[in-house]
């Protein structure tokens, strides 16, 4: 099992993380979100928290009258836009992913990126590149981003050359992609808003292929006409269903988990079944946890991932 953390990204840091919360530095500014993971005390005193911060999201108050822990509102502790632009231009390595992403502080603790994933923008940029040049560049890899939110691994396939097709069932979070699209200087990406495991059905009916395959699915969620997603209930039949749109050569698949209590290798056998696969020196099937490391080295471990390159 591998342990893959962001570093060396220069527009991201964790600076601290303790009592429920974490201090994050994004770009220019720093704030303050709670983070149910980070169950140990804070390294740095409150003072120099609030010092540090720009603002710090409070659950349960404005949006958040529902007391949900991912809803409320932003205090203000000194002068900061209310969207600003950052850059990834990876984690020194090269080669690499470079684009711009626009963020916003949001009702729901959110800012538009989740910067654990950046080890699987490199992963999916560089698999990019490696199916493009097994075709000898006679094809652009045609990569599938499935609940693709603002669209960082979109944006990674993009850098490389595929011929990106981005799905959400939210229109303002693709609105919010299109937008960081513009700013990274990218173009051409297909934005798609449907119900993903609808999409993925008529995909396969059509005899429609893909190089590429992202998935990072949400606990719960609706798509555009109300369809209930519940991960439990739906996730073995997703990737059932996926494995008919995913070449069986010179590709691969990135799946991402957020939810508590799913460890990675419940995501591999997850995945092994669902596609039917055996690995071999064809098949290679790597998985384990997504890490943000503080400046104290307090490991927070946020996602788990299952990746398979063919």
């Amino acid at each position: 099992m591998l342990l893959e953390s962001t570093t060396g990204w220069k527009d991201y840091e964790l600076i601290d993380s303790g009592d429920f919360e974490k201090l994050e530095r994004f770009g220019n500014f720093v704030m303050a979100r709670p983070e149910p993971k980070a169950l140990w005390k804070k390294s740095l005193s409150d003072k120099e928290w609030k010092n540090l911060a720009h603002t710090r999201f409070v659950a349960g108050a404005g949006f958040g009258k529902s007391g949900k822990e991912d809803s409320g509102s932003w205090t203000m502790l000194k002068k900061m836009p209310e969207q600003w632009m950052i850059k990834y231009d990876g984690r020194g390595t090269d080669p690499h992913p470079d684009f711009r992403l626009r963020l916003g502080l949001t009702s729901f603790k959110h800012v538009g990126v989740f910067p654990e994933q950046a080890p699987n923008w490199d992963y999916i940029y560089n698999q990019t590149l490696r199916i493009g040049k097994n075709t000898g560049g006679r094809t652009k890899p045609k990569v599938l981003n499935l609940f693709a939110y603002t669209g960082a691994a979109s944006l990674a396939a993009r850098c490389a050359g595929a011929d990106t097709t981005h799905l959400d069932s939210v229109r303002q979070v693709v609105t919010w992609a299109k937008g960081n699209m513009e700013l990274s200087g990218l173009d051409n990406i297909r934005w798609v808003i449907e119900d993903a495991l609808k999409f993925v059905k008529r995909e396969a009916k059509r005899g429609n292929m893909y190089d590429g395959l992202i998935l990072d699915p949400p606990a719960y969620g609706h798509g555009p006409d109300g369809e209930k997603w519940k991960l439990d209930e739906c996730l073995f039949e997703l990737l059932s269903e996926c494995s008919k749109i995913v070449a069986s050569r010179n590709s691969f698949t990135v799946l991402n988990l957020y939810s508590n209590g799913y460890s990675a290798l419940l995501g591999k056998t997850l995945v092994k079944t669902g596609f039917n696969l055996k690995e071999n020196k064809d098949c290679i099937i790597d998985f384990g946890e997504l890490v943000l490391e503080d400046k104290f080295e307090k490991a927070l471990p946020l996602s788990i991932f299952v990746r398979i390159a063919r």
